[in-house]
């Protein structure tokens, strides 16, 4: 092998180039990367929690609440017992309030929307921290241009007359590379915090109406008198329960 060829240098590898990165950027890059790994393991946790938990399972809770109507509830509870689905399990909740007439009304939407409330809250865990992540993440790079740039021109102030263009430049090009970084962490930050609650929403609204058909089931079999084409609006808004509705 000739010797030009044995003495040329090796390319960087990825590794090389995230560490000149990582040095170029300073403390402001090295913050990023690890706002960068937290979002990450976040997505992942909640992505096993929203597996876990079947989120994504509509049949269920609905094959239950028309086995309910059909008057086959005994079939209907052993159906959403069986799930791990928040929305079937409010629904087993409100199901057995229901059947037992010894419970006021009130006390039993009391309970259905204290377990919702608590499996939304469950789903809705960790998306704050992504919140604040996708909001700081743009801003440390905006931060740390801010500083490059104030360097970079102390770096031209203390040349006096002998200004060298290609030490002005690398200076600007380190700022700048902050502000590159801290988009790239916050991009995929958002996209993914705007799937997270776009779940979570679905998942109350099937709450909310399922949990509505539950205690409407009775009035919706009786035939509907002939002034009342306001009345059912004003009687399922009163029968939602009060937390399903803040949720919304």
């Amino acid at each position: 092998m000739p010797d030009d060829q044995m003495l040329q240098p090796i390319p960087p590898g990825p590794l090389d180039q995230a560490l000149e990165i990582a040095q170029a950027g300073g403390p402001v890059v090295a913050i990023l990367a690890v706002l960068s790994v937290l979002a990450l393991a976040i997505i992942l946790v909640k992505l096993w929690q929203f597996a876990a938990c079947s989120v994504g399972d509509r049949s269920t809770a609905r094959r239950a609440l028309a086995l309910h109507r059909s008057g086959r509830t005994a079939d209907g509870l052993g159906l959403v017992e069986r799930s791990r689905n928040p929305v079937a399990q409010v629904l087993g909740c409100a199901i057995r309030g229901s059947r037992r007439r010894e419970l006021p009304d009130a006390a039993v939407r009391e309970e259905v929307a204290r377990l919702a409330s608590d499996r939304l809250e469950a789903l809705r865990s960790y998306l704050r921290p992504l919140e604040v992540i996708a909001g700081v993440a743009p801003l440390l790079g905006l931060f740390g241009t801010v500083l490059g740039m104030i360097s970079a021109f102390q770096q031209l102030e203390q040349a006096g007359s002998q200004v060298n263009p290609a030490v002005l430049s690398g200076g600007i090009w380190e700022a700048l590379l902050t502000t590159a970084v801290g988009l790239a962490v916050a991009i995929p930050v958002v996209a993914a915090l705007a799937w997270l609650e776009r779940v979570v929403d679905r998942v109350t609204h099937e709450m909310e109406t399922v949990v509505t058909q539950v205690f409407t089931s009775d009035l919706m079999a009786e035939p509907a008198p002939h002034n009342a084409f306001a009345e059912p609006r004003h009687e399922l808004s009163r029968l939602r329960p009060a937390a399903l509705m803040a949720d919304r």
